[in-house]
């Protein structure tokens, strides 16, 4: 076993990943969160471990396209106005990737971080408790029809060379497969081999007593800023005192962005506000995950009921929810399951970590012994446990088979 010690700051689903990684690597372990591990952009997903995710928001077209996105009160992107200059630098640099050539570079790079996320979950899982809430499934793409399918022929290009083919179920074989659906969805397309979780909350809240069964620590605190000598980091500063460690890494999601800062690297990284709902005790679940393409949201049958997610909204790090993408979001629901009821309901908002190039960060921040592992924008359920690998095998000195030169964290450093 390793003497050294490594401090993981967050404990979302990448933290935790990390955390218990490391720990198998032998090192000693303290992870660092100021809330409850799991409760934030690591609950508030979909559920779905989604290894076909490789399509970046920022397809060719998006730029054109955007006016009338924000516009069009029935779309799924949403903007607090009052936020936008504020938006513009990061916005400017995101909408700059919006064409084919960068597209299909970061296609390539999110494939490695997601591409064989359902494996990556299994072995993060192993023999441990927390593999009761790995569940693998199929994951579908609902169209109202063939033409809103072939509408999204580059998506599925770029999806078919990443190795994800689709099974086209069309007409009144998509009721046999999904009977939660009606006539007004006459295409899914079918992926094979992905999965979910049965409720990623409680999964990171189960990973995190794994690593403490293993020798790990847990520590409730908020990480203030790293003490470093020779420019390597030998301690952090924290709300309850300062705590050694011989290397550490952020996982903070977007609240790594400060923490960055201390060390001399401005990351563009915003705040998407995502929100989804929890129709509890529905009268009807899907038989597997589902995009609605013509609603723009993920539904999937978890433990808490059936979820709803995917609106998007820019707007910066408020708390208060808008009444807009809620209403939208039930809309469409409504719209796509129309038989569907239930008891109660549950709203999330929460906060995506969204790099200006759509690739997270995974690295070490120059020679500080400070490591990079944040950013995941759409991918972090799905890529948390791939990255975690990844940042203990850098940690340990063991060279990876994986290209993780898109990840590198100094492409950032205007100083370079």
């Amino acid at each position: 076993m390793s003497s050294e010690c490594v401090v993981v700051i967050g404990s979302g689903i990448v933290g935790v990943a990390s955390a218990i990684w490391l720990r198998r690597a032998g090192f000693e372990v303290t992870l660092i969160d100021k809330g409850t591990p799991g409760m934030g952009a690591s609950y508030g997903n979909g559920c779905v471990l989604a290894n076909s995710s490789v399509v970046p928001v920022t397809g060719p077209g998006l730029l054109r396209k955007s006016p009338s996105y924000l516009t069009n009160s029935n779309f799924p992107l949403f903007m607090r106005w009052s936020y936008l200059p504020k938006l513009i630098p990061w916005l400017i640099k995101y909408m700059s990737h919006a064409n084919e050539v960068d597209t299909r570079r970061i296609s390539k790079g999110l494939t490695t971080i997601v591409g064989d996320g359902l494996e990556q979950h299994r072995a993060l899982t192993g023999n441990t408790d927390a593999a009761k809430w790995v569940r693998e499934s199929n994951y579908s793409f609902a169209y109202s029809d063939r033409a809103a399918y072939d509408a999204d022929e580059f998506t599925w290009q770029l999806r078919r060379e990443a190795g994800f083919v689709p099974e086209l179920i069309e007409g009144l074989e998509v009721l046999e497969e999904e009977p939660i659906l009606t006539t007004n969805t006459q295409l899914l397309a079918v992926l094979k081999s992905h999965g979910f979780i049965l409720n990623p909350g409680s999964y990171v809240q189960n990973l995190v007593k794994v690593l403490e069964e293993m020798g790990g620590k847990f520590v409730k605190a908020e990480v203030k800023d790293f003490e470093l000598s020779g420019g390597k980091v030998g301690a952090v500063d924290t709300s309850i005192g300062r705590i050694h460690c011989d290397k550490a890494v952020v996982s903070s999601g977007i609240w790594s962005k400060p923490l960055m800062q201390k060390l001399g690297l401005n990351i563009p990284l915003e705040a998407e506000r995502g929100y989804h709902i929890v129709f509890e005790q529905p009268s009807q679940k899907p038989n597997n995950p589902m995009m609605m393409a013509a609603g723009k949201f993920v539904a999937t049958a978890m433990d808490e009921g059936l979820r709803c997610a995917g609106i998007v909204e820019f707007g910066g790090l408020t708390e208060k929810r808008s009444k807009a993408p809620l209403r939208l979001l039930r809309q469409k629901v409504q719209e796509l399951f129309p038989k569907l009821t239930h008891t109660s309901e549950q709203e999330w908002l929460g906060y995506r970590p969204a790099p200006s190039d759509s690739l997270p960060l995974i690295g070490q921040i120059r020679d500080s012994g400070v490591f990079a592992a944040f950013g995941h924008h759409h991918i972090g359920l799905t890529g948390g446990p791939k990255t975690g690998r990844l940042v203990a095998e850098m940690i340990s000195g063991n060279h990876s088979n994986n290209d993780i030169r898109p990840f590198e964290p100094m492409r950032f450093d205007a100083g370079k």
